[in-house]
């Protein structure tokens, strides 16, 4: 499977990129700068440079139509520090571009990063968290309103632990952390089999093996 990964060189989407190469997958991580290019390679990975604030659908499309990219995933953010202002053009229009470019490129399977309890927004406030969670709820509508076989991770507070392999998978399943190599071998696990597509769920750890949580999910 060739898989593109946007915001290729963040910690999920470098973990997820190893998890899928050693499989035998051909991951492309979407950055906008070259200067990542060598971490992206030592994952096992490519490097495709694109500014996704500073492009159109047909522009991304043409790039992984090129690689004859079978299946995408935003892992894609802002970053702590950021302002409002890119937590919107990143983390909503970022998702929202690849969902309008995956199928121009006849990409169906797309996998969205996003994050625990983002319909809980506050719409009147102005912090910039609530502008985050505001992003990520809407960039989430925006991919399940598309004609694509979608899956919506919702981890809750990342960490930097060693993953264990164990999670719990719910609709809501209450406030918890999970390592990012466990969001990063989710990632890894819904491509390699296809499973709970049109599924949006929140995960944090827990004692279930990972290939058996999300097996349980049916769409």
């Amino acid at each position: 499977m060739r898989i593109a990964i946007a915001g290729g060189h963040g910690q999920i989407a470098l973990l997820a990129t190893r998890l899928l190469a050693d499989q035998g997958h051909e991951v492309w991580g979407i950055v906008r700068n070259t200067a990542h290019s060598p971490d992206l390679e030592a994952a096992g990975g490519h490097a495709l440079v694109l500014d996704l604030e500073a492009t159109t659908p047909e522009v991304l499309a043409g790039e992984l139509q090129s690689r004859a990219v079978d299946a995408v995933v935003f892992a894609a953010g802002a970053g702590p520090g950021s302002s409002a202002e890119r937590k919107l053009t990143v983390d909503r229009d970022g998702a929202v571009l690849l969902a309008d470019a995956a199928p121009l490129a006849g990409v169906r399977r797309y996998v969205l990063v996003s994050a625990m309890a983002a319909d809980a927004f506050d719409p009147s406030s102005d912090d910039v968290f609530q502008i985050y969670l505001r992003a990520k709820s809407e960039a989430d509508a925006a991919v399940r309103a598309r004609d694509l076989d979608w899956t919506i991770v919702r981890p809750g507070g990342l960490t930097d632990a060693e993953g264990t392999g164990h999670v719990t998978v719910a609709e809501s399943t209450g406030r918890g952390s999970i390592p990012r190599a466990d969001v990063a071998a989710i990632v890894a696990e819904l491509l390699a089999s296809g499973t709970a597509v049109h599924r949006q769920f929140e995960v944090i750890s827990g004692t279930t093996p990972i290939a058996e949580a999300l097996g349980g999910l049916t769409g």
